[in-house]
């Protein structure tokens, strides 16, 4: 397991006014309504990980541009603040609108409490281009500083298996080599099931067997390459219990796939540093939802994941001091780790998610 995200501060980000050097653990079950503000705490990874990959200013064109990023707009919010602590390590940055609504970084730094000064100031760039990735890339001789740091946010993987239709890249076909990690909308499931049946058929035998106790009929995936011109390609085909028909993706329901998906995210040998999920609950039966749940738990044992959800059913599963309750405050948003001495007698009487809806843990719909 890589370096897990120990504590992060955002300022001025989208409907993240202020969240100040707070912590995240192994396991962090995000709940909150619509519009709390649980999608744009997910959308912060998705903007570092843009930025480690070089395609920032991809990133905020495709959000509207950096004015629509700025909380509560230009007029409120000059700058944007992330901080973010890796165990001794750290990275920070702000990001600014420019005249042609792209981003600048100002102020880019690094930390290292070990033997050094502390905060090791980067500059800034213009272009929106990290001075700490730009160390990693050219391996300079202050890159041994920058690359943990990097290391961990790369790996980092949002997994978003919403899109089940048809033509959704999980149901389609991947060239076999394409095996290295598993994509973060599953279009490479096939290759990557097929290096575990191959190179780790212990975490493979888990992952089936999971999907055996979801899915009763399934009785394991066939996984056979086959050429298209210079290609070998391969997809998601599987056998039926009792039959040695080859069933292809289509013959799998919404939530069978969604969970196939799922059920390889948690499982997978090498997990990244964070494993995020928004909303992995979604078409899933309520019988499936129990065993995600055990899933994230397990999971969270060997990496760290952050979950985002408002389904009662998922949280029932977890501990108090798992969920974090999203709310909204005069148009800001708020993040709030609950404490098991505040429901303890609730508890006695009321699962969590009862509790939930109850509106004992506030997090529902608010009128401002």
């Amino acid at each position: 397991m890589g370096s897990s995200l120990d504590t992060v501060t955002i300022k001025g980000f989208k409907s993240i006014q202020l969240l100040e050097d707070f912590e995240l653990n192994a396991l962090n079950i995000i709940v909150g309504a619509n519009g709390a503000g649980k999608s744009n705490f997910i959308t912060f990874f998705k903007l570092l990980s843009a930025l480690i990959d070089g395609n920032l200013n991809r990133f905020v064109r495709d959000n509207g541009g950096a004015s629509d990023l700025l909380f509560g707009g230009p007029k409120v919010t000059k700058k944007i603040e992330f901080s973010t602590n890796f165990g001794v390590r750290g990275f920070r940055f702000n990001l600014v609108a420019t005249p042609s609504n792209n981003a600048a970084i100002e102020d880019e730094a690094r930390y290292y409490s070990q033997g050094s000064t502390g905060w090791w100031n980067l500059g800034d760039s213009s272009e929106g281009i990290s001075k700490m990735v730009s160390e990693v890339k050219s391996n300079s001789s202050d890159a041994r500083n920058s690359r943990p740091v990097y290391d961990a946010i790369s790996s980092w993987k949002i997994y978003h298996f919403h899109d089940t239709s048809s033509t959704a890249p999980m149901r389609g076909e991947e060239i076999i080599q394409d095996n290295k990690v598993l994509r973060r909308d599953a279009s490479n499931i096939g290759a990557f099931l097929l290096k575990l049946k191959n190179d780790f058929p212990s975490e493979y035998r888990g992952i089936v067997n999971s999907i055996k106790l979801v899915t009763p009929f399934f009785d394991d995936f066939l996984l056979e390459p086959f050429n298209r011109g210079e290609k070998e390609l391969v997809n998601l085909t599987w056998l039926q219990k009792g039959s040695d028909y080859p069933m292809q993706p289509y013959h799998l329901s919404d939530g069978s796939i969604r969970f196939i998906c799922l059920a390889t995210a948690l499982l997978q040998p090498n997990p990244p540093a964070t494993i995020i999920i928004d909303e992995p609950e979604l078409g899933l039966h309520p019988a499936a939802i129990a065993i995600l749940a055990e899933l994230i738990k397990a999971a969270s044992e060997r990496t760290q994941v952050v979950v985002a959800t408002q389904s009662p059913e998922l949280i029932n599963y977890f501990s108090v001091e798992d969920i974090i309750v999203a709310n909204r405050k005069n148009g800001a948003s708020t993040f709030n780790r609950l404490k098991e001495e505040d429901y303890e007698e609730w508890l006695e009487y009321y699962s969590l998610g009862e509790l939930w809806n109850k509106n004992v843990i506030t997090g529902g719909p608010v009128n401002e």
